[in-house]
């Protein structure tokens, strides 16, 4: 119930809409003071709420209520009537006011767990071989399945300003500019998705090898096609486990791993593989949502640590770590170099509401793909509207790591890597 007021909120909050907006309801109270309704009929119209107090709101909700009644039936007596029934048979009331009352229970214990727990490696190909076969993720996240980069002059102007797919884009270029490579000639991305980023630093590469990996069939046949239909022949994708690689050690220029880290079971073993494909001199960068880091002074609350399971099971996460765990668990393979992090929370952070709005101004490709999967991506946009309070609020951080291999760095070669 709370993620469904959360997610109603930002629809109240989110400026100048390109598309109606419902009745308006209680905002999050860690904003109590804040109510914004806003439309769009051709040309947009902001209506400001002078008072956010829940009897204001649905006072506002009952009177549009009532007045569509009202024009809508053939009496102009309607609702008169109605409380007429109501006070002739209490028993339909009484019923009426349990029938809420359940429902408001039922949906709130429909979206106070999970649904798509971590179980093993399986867990996460079927989920993408799912997503990718609904087409629903590429249609509105485009090529690029994670999260997008929004700079202060834009987020100033207002994120809905920037194209939403042309964030994820810019994403992929900071975290280039940021990993410190310069020329590599061959580069690896770990968790390709259908393969946006691969194809993006192949052409912007044509010299390069680049190897796409991922655990789901689906997106290796999905990667594939587009590389065929944009005329990317330096790029290839393959279905492999990021935990037990058949690559050979000291073998990859640049290694990449944008969101793949978060289904990973062992992000030990998941670093560890990492750096032992990887060449001396190469470079490993990271990006990935991470849980803040817990201290014994600045333990996780109860609260925190249910919403985090929740994140952890809605989306097929085993866990989360800090992103300095990750710096830690880098350096720990003792082949490390030159390891620094940063914190982009604020630089993605648009992306979690950006996400929903695109699918508000364009509905209808989710509408014509049924009940099963409209209520999927109800889901979904409630999960969006949690992380992006997960990471407003600090419980989540979204980490970028990177670290050259050291020139001595050179791991023993794996025969069995073929």
């Amino acid at each position: 119930a709370m993620a469904m007021q959360q997610l109603q909120r930002q629809v109240l909050h989110c400026g100048h809409a390109q598309s109606p907006v419902a009745a308006p309801i209680t905002p999050h109270r860690s904003h109590p003071t804040r109510g914004r309704v806003v439309a769009s009929q051709g040309s947009e119209a902001t209506t400001q709420l002078t008072s956010t107090s829940v009897r204001h709101l649905y006072e506002v909700s009952a009177a549009s209520c009532c007045q569509q009644v009202s024009s809508s039936t053939s009496g102009p007596n309607s609702v008169q009537e109605l409380a007429s029934v109501a006070a002739a048979n209490p028993a339909v009331l009484i019923a009426a006011v349990v029938a809420l009352g359940l429902t408001v229970v039922g949906v709130s214990k429909l979206f106070d767990s999970g649904s798509r727990a971590y179980a093993s490696s399986s867990t996460v190909g079927n989920e993408y071989d799912a997503w990718t076969e609904e087409g629903v993720l590429e249609y509105y996240w485009g090529e690029h399945i994670h999260l997008g980069y929004y700079s202060d002059a834009e987020r100033a102007a207002g994120y809905k300003k920037k194209n939403f797919k042309q964030a994820k884009y810019d994403f992929t270029d900071e975290m280039l500019r940021f990993s410190g490579t310069t020329q590599p000639k061959s580069i690896l991305d770990v968790g390709c998705g259908f393969g946006g980023t691969s194809r993006h630093l192949a052409k912007k590469f044509p010299g390069a090898s680049v190897r796409g990996i991922t655990l789901s069939p689906k997106q290796v046949e999905r990667g594939t096609e587009m590389a065929k239909e944009q005329g990317v022949p330096n790029v290839q994708f393959e279905v492999m486990d990021a935990l037990a690689m058949t690559i050979p050690d000291n073998s990859v220029e640049l290694v990449w791993a944008c969101e793949s880290g978060e289904h990973m079971p062992d992000k030990k073993k998941y670093v560890e593989e990492m750096v032992r494909v990887l060449k001396p001199g190469g470079q490993l960068v990271i990006a990935c949502w991470c849980q803040r880091e817990e201290t014994p002074s600045t333990p996780f609350t109860e609260k925190e640590r249910k919403e985090l399971q929740f994140l952890y099971d809605e989306w097929a996460h085993p866990y989360f770590i800090s992103y300095q765990e990750f710096v830690r668990l880098m350096n720990g393979t003792g082949k490390m170099e030159k390891l620094s992090a940063e914190d982009w929370t604020s630089q993605t952070l648009p992306s979690w509401i950006h996400s929903i709005w695109v699918g508000v101004w364009d509905p209808w490709y989710v509408m014509t793909k049924g009940p099963r999967i409209l209520y999927k991506c109800l889901r979904d946009a409630v999960t969006l509207v949690r992380m992006h309070y997960a990471f407003d609020s600090g419980l989540m951080q979204y980490g970028l790591m990177r670290g050259t291999k050291k020139a001595d760095g050179s791991m023993q070669f794996n025969a069995a890597a073929q």
